[in-house]
């Protein structure tokens, strides 16, 4: 299974109005090796065959936020089809769908059957 190229902004990104409370989190980009922690995730979902699917480096990201906002896989998911914020931090567009609950739980216990978790927290 590869994963979902999610690298283009559509032109509903481009619409966005700036605003101070969107960069909240963008001291974080500058805190962590990004690079390091997708090294460590790179054979996930790395299976050429099946449906598409996404990227290990966004799916622990959300597992960040998720544990930083203290919310259930189903208050996740719900909060990054609607915050802004979110969707910038994952870098996901507006017009890229959001990973379901059901997607979120099994990414954190692939990271967990893989002894993957520790190392990335």
């Amino acid at each position: 299974m590869a994963w979902k190229n999610l690298s283009q902004t559509s032109l509903a990104d481009a619409f966005i109005c700036p605003h101070p409370a969107l960069n909240e989190l963008d001291g974080v980009e500058e805190l962590i090796d990004w690079s390091a922690c997708e090294a460590l995730m790179v054979n996930i979902h790395s299976n050429p065959m099946g449906e598409r699917a996404f990227p290990p480096l966004l799916m622990f990201k959300i597992l960040l936020l998720q544990t930083w906002y203290n919310l259930s896989d189903p208050a996740c998911e719900k909060q990054l089809a609607r915050d802004l914020l979110f969707r910038r931090f994952v870098q996901l567009s507006l017009t890229d769908s959001v990973p379901d609950h059901s997607t979120i739980w099994r990414f954190r216990q692939r990271l967990q059957k893989d002894n993957l978790l520790d190392a990335l927290f």
